[in-house]
């Protein structure tokens, strides 16, 4: 009875029909045991289980399909084919997932060009051997037609059949997505959130919408018009925050330094391993009586991560929902940035970063926002031991950065990007003199080493300031541009805080990252406003005197008293003093108690809520459409990107020139002479 069952079953698999179900059983299998061990799309309830288990079945009818419209060898050949296709799109994704926490974008495939230098290292790191399961199912389909345990059926397939499952395939998807929208309302149209997408429809159905997006975007541009702007200035004018006259101007023609702490994020603030400060200097530097300091602070980035930092910081606009838009939208937009509206009102503008111009598309996105300078890795004399990771080790960074720095006629703009603080948080031992932490995570423990290695950096860099005068003209900003630890890894988490677990509203919070104003003289203290990225532009222009009553910014002045306390996540998710919502689910930010919202709450959320998905849909339709085009504000000349060049011999030809028309430079008041003997590292490469 046994034997006549197994034949029976072995026949059916013997025919194509039968090894196509095999095919497409072993595929959704698959899929199913990836979604629930490589990535965290948080099913709950019955509804979203089912639709875990459900939602690759579709899919791989439609595409497994198409092999069925060929005969003979060809037919089986195709299935493991696109079979081995869709297991590369989840390798890259479970990959990419592992550091990023979200799924592979059309905008980050189009731009992986610009962001793929020195990936070699982080790549071998982030792979694991239990991803390559993904590829077994068609080693196990290739291994029994190769032995014959099951044999190619050379029997003509009906078409009719084929069109069968491929019809069938779509009544499916329409009922899955039926079933999705009756518990996530509005799931293409209000969500923000990729893991909502591939939880609900699946992975094929995410790339596929996905594509539709980044079609959709390419066509807006083409269809924008003046008008567009109306509803966006509209929205400006009723959510703009007046100065506060007791710090408006306060810094006025002094230096601006932009230190982009890379990765880091508020908790190394004061922390301690063994005993140990991580950040002793950056400690001091954020308790100093003339540091305005913000422990409420958060990053907001996406996808596109210190690209989208910079896009908030320097524009006040918000990054994209997928993509980076410096890598999309970067050379062709039309932008009101932080350079160019200091460069029209005598600034000089320079940014400087150790690794090469086109990361993320620096090196275009720049001309756009006006830097007159981009000090990258060509202008640095490099060796194999300068280097880590993503680029120049800071304190190398730090002390080639200030050569240039020296020459700039003053005021200046300069915004310095470190890189050793970044994944996969690599150090040589000689510059290791600090204990990692004991999570038991490989990714995690060696981050308090390079965070105190930055710390480091900055105060030899600190130091060559006060020596030159500039610490005492200058107003020294820093902020930290994003998370340095995934959410991927809340074990360890949990230990970085002290605590036994942690749940969404921990990782939320985990999401800050510092954020610090000071200058000689400023009235500072650590302030608990609520803020976050997208706020520095109009706090910064403010403090330097420039009113921002026409530009086109989604942030408020820190400072303010009509700042709005509201922080907007880039999937939809807020923060405001009152409440943190993730997903559903609703906490009080206070004491991180999770509430079921009554009537009043469920008001006061709602109105939060619609305020944050109108600022970023706002926000997404000024970069889609390229709004900027249409409208200059008053005193604002729009950049000319062929003004620029970041090319060596030009970029110095230009700097010696500037030099010449303005002897204002630290290096001209010295007589034309260097400054660098007042620079003390103790790099030892450098030795």
């Amino acid at each position: 009875m046994m034997s006549t069952k197994k034949s029976r079953i072995l026949n059916f698999f013997n025919t194509r029909l039968g090894f196509f179900f095999l095919v497409v059983i072993l595929f959704c299998v698959k899929t199913y045991i990836i979604y629930q061990t490589k990535f965290t799309l948080g099913a709950k309830g019955g509804m979203q289980q089912f639709l875990l288990v459900v939602n690759p079945i579709p899919a791989a009818l439609l595409t497994l399909g198409i092999a069925l419209y060929f005969s003979g060898r060809l037919s089986y050949w195709l299935m493991m084919l696109i079979d081995f296709l869709e297991s590369i799109w989840i390798f890259a994704n479970i990959v990419y997932y592992r550091e990023f926490s979200d799924f592979l974008s059309m905008g980050i495939i189009k731009g992986s060009g610009k962001v793929q230098n020195n990936l070699g290292k982080s790549l071998m790191e982030i792979i694991h051997f239990t991803d390559f399961f993904v590829f077994l199912d068609i080693l196990i389909l290739i291994l029994l037609l190769v032995f014959k345990v099951i044999r190619i059926d050379a029997k003509p397939f009906k078409k009719r059949y084929a069109l069968l499952i491929s019809g069938l395939s779509l009544i499916l998807m329409v009922g899955e997505y039926g079933l999705a929208n009756s518990d996530r309302s509005g799931l293409l149209t209000r969500t923000f959130d990729n893991n909502y997408i591939v939880k609900y429809l699946g992975l094929n159905e995410y790339a596929a919408f996905n594509a539709y997006q980044t079609h959709k975007e390419s066509a807006t541009r083409s269809h924008a018009k003046a008008s567009d702007m109306d509803s966006i200035l509209k929205y400006l004018k009723n959510n703009r925050a007046a100065a506060n006259p007791e710090y408006f101007g306060k810094e006025k023609g002094k230096n601006v330094f932009i230190i982009h702490l890379e990765s880091f994020q508020q908790f190394l603030i004061n922390y301690k391993v063994d005993g140990k400060e991580v950040t002793p200097h950056l400690n001091a530097f954020y308790k100093n009586k003339h540091t305005l300091s913000f422990d409420n602070f958060y990053h907001q980035v996406a996808q596109g991560k210190t690209s989208d930092a910079e896009m908030m910081l320097e524009n006040s606009l918000y990054g994209l929902p997928q993509g980076s838009a410096m890598v999309t939208y970067g050379g062709q937009n039309t932008f009101q940035a932080a350079p160019a509206i200091l460069d029209q009102r005598g600034y000089t503008t320079a940014a400087f970063h150790g690794d090469v111009p086109s990361f993320w598309n620096r090196d275009s996105t720049y001309k756009s926002w006006g830097y007159q300078y981009f000090f990258s890795s060509q202008y640095y004399k490099t060796k194999p031991s300068y280097n880590v990771g993503y680029g120049m080790k800071d304190k190398i960074f730090f002390r080639d950065a200030a050569n240039y720095i020296q020459q700039l006629p003053q005021p200046f703009y300069a915004k310095l990007i470190t890189l050793t603080n970044h994944y996969p948080y690599l150090l040589d031992k000689q510059n290791t003199d600090f204990p990692a932490t004991k999570t038991g995570d490989k990714t995690v423990d060696p981050y308090v080493q390079t965070a105190h290695y930055l710390d480091q950096a900055f105060a030899e860099f600190l130091n060559y300031l006060k020596k030159t005068g500039l610490y005492k003209n200058s107003v020294i900003v820093l902020y930290g541009d994003h998370y340095g630890i995934s959410n991927n890894h809340r074990p360890a988490i949990a230990q970085l805080l002290h605590k036994k677990s942690i749940n969404s509203y921990d990782l939320a919070q985990f999401q800050k990252v510092p954020f610090m104003i000071h200058a000689a003289g400023l009235k500072g203290g650590i302030r608990q406003t609520y803020g976050g990225e997208i706020d520095v532009l109009p706090t910064l222009l403010h403090l330097l005197g420039i009113k921002d009553n026409n530009t086109i910014q989604f942030g408020t002045d820190l400072l303010s008293k009509q700042h709005d306390q509201r922080v907007a996540f880039r999937d939809g998710d807020f923060v405001t003093p009152k409440y943190t919502k993730v997903g559903s689910t609703v906490y009080l930010t206070r004491s991180g108690k999770e509430i079921t919202p009554n009537a009043t709450q469920k008001k006061q959320i709602a109105n939060i809520q619609n305020h944050v998905t109108t600022e970023l849909s706002l926000s997404d339709r000024v970069i889609y459409g390229d709004l900027l085009r249409f409208y200059t504000p008053k005193g604002f000349q729009k950049v000319n990107r062929k003004d620029f060049t970041y090319q060596y011999a030009k970029g110095m030809d230009n700097l010696k020139k500037a030099q010449e028309e303005h002897p204002t430079s630290i290096e001209a008041k010295n007589n034309g002479k260097s400054t660098m003997d007042l620079y003390k590292t103790d790099a030892p490469e450098l030795k």
